[in-house]
């Protein structure tokens, strides 16, 4: 069996979930979407990770990614949490002044284990789930390191492929609308023993059929 395994860049895929008609649709099973992109005869998931970082600053949308996660690691999912920073904007022309707020390290992150994990010998085949055309060094590296090793590239629902990325892969895949709508998570995740472990923020309850 060849040993997948998925590097996933949440911000890329959670524009990409914004953009569908229905938030419910971001309350969903990463791992069992994963399932959906490989082929079950000769594929195994060997890992899934998902890297992302909380919006400190907007404390309702930080709780509701909160329980998300919550919930993505009750399946196995491997979270790696980047960072927000600060940075101070100004306009040269009518001097008024904000603050912005930048992600850091996912990128960088995502490159990171994507590499480690080729050196561990983890996975067979990487799917990189992301449009970011900087992980393009990381993918050309393992190709270069590990010949053996496919690289593979998924898009985002309604979204296209990085070309850059494209050039130095293996293939593609494309996670699309019917998928998601198979793999969301119930309102209650529990455990082993019936204990809660996340419940499904109401923002992303399902709509009611008239």
């Amino acid at each position: 069996m060849i040993r997948s395994s998925f590097f996933i860049d949440g911000f890329n895929l959670y524009h990409a979930l914004k953009r569908l008609d229905g938030p419910h649709l971001k309350w969903v099973d990463l791992m069992k979407l994963m399932q959906q992109q490989i082929a079950p005869h000769s594929e195994m998931i060997a890992d899934v990770f998902y890297f992302s970082a909380y919006a400190y600053w907007l404390p309702d949308q930080k709780t509701r990614h909160e329980e998300y996660v919550k919930a993505l690691a009750s399946t196995g999912v491997q979270i790696v949490m980047g960072q927000f920073k600060e940075k101070e904007r100004s306009c040269l022309k009518c001097k008024t002044t904000w603050t912005q707020h930048e992600e850091k390290e996912t990128d960088v992150n995502i490159a990171l284990f994507v590499l480690n994990e080729a050196y561990r010998n983890t996975y067979d085949r990487a799917y990189i789930v992301s449009r970011d055309s900087d992980l393009k060094p990381a993918v050309e590296m393992v190709r270069a390191r590990f010949p053996e090793k496919e690289m593979y590239i998924v898009a985002p629902p309604h979204l296209g492929h990085s070309n850059d990325l494209i050039q130095v892969a293996h293939g593609k895949r494309k996670i699309k609308k019917p998928q998601i709508e198979r793999c969301l998570f119930a309102d209650q995740i529990t455990d082993g023993q019936g204990n809660v472990i996340a419940v499904r923020p109401k923002e992303y309850a399902p709509p009611v059929n008239p």
